[in-house]
């Protein structure tokens, strides 16, 4: 796949009030807007710059903004993506948004979808857990730390990069014992449910049921869909739905994900934000690949200069 762009779309953590204002006024994104409008019960536009911390945070809300923004982009970029060979990929809940951009689902399909897996998360979910993520220890030292405090691995994004997932009380016990460990960063991140963790594993079957129903299609030509599982290319639906439907409740290893972008000699790496965690992931991993968010661009324009110039 040399010459191939990679499209990264993002997971929670990272919604702005601002996060809509690259596409806010572009007629191709408005589908887009209008279809996510009821799930929120608000125009994305509209809801980001009005919407308290804790609703914008929200695990619904997290969900379908980040996959709006995604599609939004996408759907904006069109007339240029359109000649571009496309190797995509998503962290987290971007996973869904990935298979929109693939071909895979419509976008209304990936918007309603989202709003399904955020409500399934969320029975699943204990009212006392969440994430944390853990930078500067190596595996090694943070295992131990793990069987300590009960807490599991939910994303590795490198040697020594992790998210990590749990009930509350054991995610401080573990952020406190990673930092007398060494860790350089160790906080909780604001996201509400232990994704990717067994604590959801009641939600993977009925999102399995819901994906098989949508019958999704193969990737279309030109487009290479990967799993956020295990980084590998997803090519039989049947295999797709089940991997996404036990991502909520498995380890997603995104830095395999990322080994898969420079075993394919991408040209350049675009992330979709909101929010630039993947992007800076990919400069460091990755140094030789180009590799921006579209949050780094204050216009459309520059956006697309810049991927002419990486095609």
């Amino acid at each position: 796949m040399t010459g191939a762009l990679a499209i990264l779309c993002s997971g929670q953590g990272g919604q702005h009030a601002t996060m809509f204002d690259l596409l806010a006024d572009r007629s191709e994104a408005e589908a887009i807007f209008a279809a996510a409008t009821p799930l929120l019960g608000a125009d994305p536009r509209a809801f980001v710059k009005t919407a308290s911390e804790g609703a914008l945070f929200s695990n619904r809300a997290g969900q379908i903004l980040c996959c709006t923004q995604a599609l939004a982009l996408n759907a904006a970029l069109a007339t240029t993506l359109d000649s571009r060979t496309l190797l995509c990929a998503g962290y987290s809940v971007g996973e869904l948004a990935a298979w929109g951009i693939a071909g895979c689902l419509s976008p209304e399909q990936v918007l309603t979808l989202a709003a399904r897996r955020a409500d399934l998360m969320d029975a699943a979910s204990p009212p006392d857990a969440g994430l944390a993520g853990i930078a500067g220890l190596p595996m090694a030292r943070l295992a131990p730390i793990l069987d300590k405090t009960g807490t599991t691995i939910a994303i590795t994004n490198g040697p020594e990069a992790a998210v990590i997932g749990g009930r509350h009380a054991a995610l401080d016990a573990a952020i406190l014992l990673s930092l007398n460990a060494g860790a350089t960063t160790a906080r909780r991140l604001p996201v509400a449910v232990p994704s990717h963790t067994p604590l959801l594993q009641s939600a993977v079957a009925p999102l399995r049921e819901t994906l098989t129903a949508l019958r999704p299609s193969r990737p279309a030509r030109g487009r290479r869909l990967l799993s956020g599982h295990d980084g590998e290319p997803i090519f039989q639906m049947a295999d797709g739905c089940d991997r996404l439907a036990k991502q909520v409740a498995t380890t997603v290893i995104w830095d395999a994900c990322l080994d898969a972008c420079a075993e394919s000699t991408v040209s350049a790496i675009l992330e979709t934000g909101p929010g630039r965690a993947l992007s800076r992931m990919a400069q460091a991993n990755l140094a030789t690949i180009p590799a921006r968010s579209a949050d780094d661009f204050h216009t459309l324009d520059g956006l697309i200069h810049w991927l002419t110039q990486h095609n």
